[in-house]
């Protein structure tokens, strides 16, 4: 992972309001569909299985 590429924490603050927005607008219902296909479309742009691989790793840490 390269820090270059990483957002300052407005850039976070800003994912991160989209984000709670989108899945209030899905619903419950559809929240989790919702985030699997957003998963997906953010590995196909990174283009990389084992950098999205630590991403889901470090995600699961302190649940």
């Amino acid at each position: 992972m390269n820090p270059i590429n990483t957002l300052p924490i407005e850039g976070l603050e800003s994912v991160y309001d989209a984000l709670a927005q989108a899945i209030d607008q899905a619903g419950p219902e559809k929240a989790e569909l919702f985030l699997v296909k957003l998963a997906l479309l953010n590995a196909n742009a990174l283009a990389d299985a084992g950098v999205f691989q630590h991403h889901v790793q470090a995600a699961l840490q302190d649940l």
